[in-house]
């Protein structure tokens, strides 16, 4: 039996780390006036690479990790959080005494940021980031929109949260996100898990979620990159978003792929009929963003 003095012991650690972390919080948020805001949002897409471009991204000197250092990739201030106001996001970024130190250490110009994929594909993300953050820069992965479906499958399914096989998670989208979105924009301050979870065809139709950021973002702002490329060239895909950021060069030793999920091909069936839908989006795409994507090569 376990003695009262032994559960104690058991529970003491817990209770400091939640006391510290809810301190570190508070921290954050009082001195949130003296921490300025983000330069740049990697907002999507879902399964595109945006974790290990982040990963590659925070290797660089000049560009620090979110506040408290638990904090992965994002705040999600502006799709899950937005009614914690905006005290508590500025909360997440160093202050500028930590920039300058930053910058004079490394002879350089720091570059603050975060990535959330939902950013792109939420129905208030663009409206909130340009109201606030009218100058920041943004990097928009896209991804084959087949593969991307089949991975955002695999990831809810390794996550113990989709019961059903692929084939069946599509037919029952429409069921299962139907006036989520309407949901969003009437309680601004909601959160959809079914609109996070389940939209594995919606989130691939990239233009429709991508007007709301190109009617309100000069282009010049926006980075496109195919996902394909940072899996084929992942030096000269990170190269290329130092560039468009404003950082010096830096190599890395070696570019880790994070989250990724081997698994079965996807059924040729599916594949055929995915690839089929997505046609017309992809074409529209190409002519909207004058982007050169392969990916009915690839398919075909």
């Amino acid at each position: 039996m376990v003695s009262i003095r032994d559960r104690v012991k058991q529970l003491v650690p817990t209770q400091v780390t939640t006391r510290v972390k809810e301190s570190l919080v508070d921290y954050g948020v009082r001195t949130s006036d003296r921490r300025p805001l983000p330069d740049f949002l990697i907002i999507g897409t879902k399964r595109g690479g945006t974790t290990s471009l982040w990963n590659y991204l925070i290797q660089h000197p000049l560009v620090p990790r979110l506040f408290p250092a638990w904090n992965t990739k994002s705040a999600h201030y502006f799709e899950e959080h937005w009614g914690r106001g905006e005290a508590w996001y500025r909360s997440h970024f160093p202050t500028e005494r930590q920039r300058e130190a930053l910058a004079k250490r490394h002879g350089g110009p720091v570059r603050v940021g975060e990535a959330a994929p939902l950013y792109m594909f939420h129905p208030l993300a663009a409206q909130r980031v340009a109201a606030l953050m009218p100058t920041v820069k943004l990097i928009v992965l896209l991804r084959d929109p087949v593969e991307r479906a089949y991975s955002h499958w695999k990831e809810r399914r390794t996550h113990g949260i989709e019961p059903l096989d692929f084939a069946a998670a599509l037919a029952a989208e429409p069921e299962r996100t139907a006036g989520e979105r309407e949901r969003l924009i009437a309680e601004p301050e909601s959160f959809s898990e079914p609109y996070d979870w389940y939209t594995y065809r919606a989130r691939g139709r990239y233009l429709e979620h991508l007007e709301p950021w190109l009617e309100r973002f000069a282009r010049e702002q926006i980075l496109f990159l195919p996902s394909e490329d940072l899996y084929r060239d992942s030096r000269a895909t990170y190269r290329r978003t130092l560039d468009f950021l404003g950082l010096p060069a830096y190599d890395l030793p070696n570019f880790k792929v994070y989250n990724d999920r081997r698994s079965a091909p996807l059924e040729p069936s599916v594949r055929a009929e995915l690839t089929d839908y997505y046609r017309p989006y992809n074409d529209a795409l190409r002519q909207r963003l004058g982007l050169d994507l392969d990916w009915a090569d690839r398919a075909a």
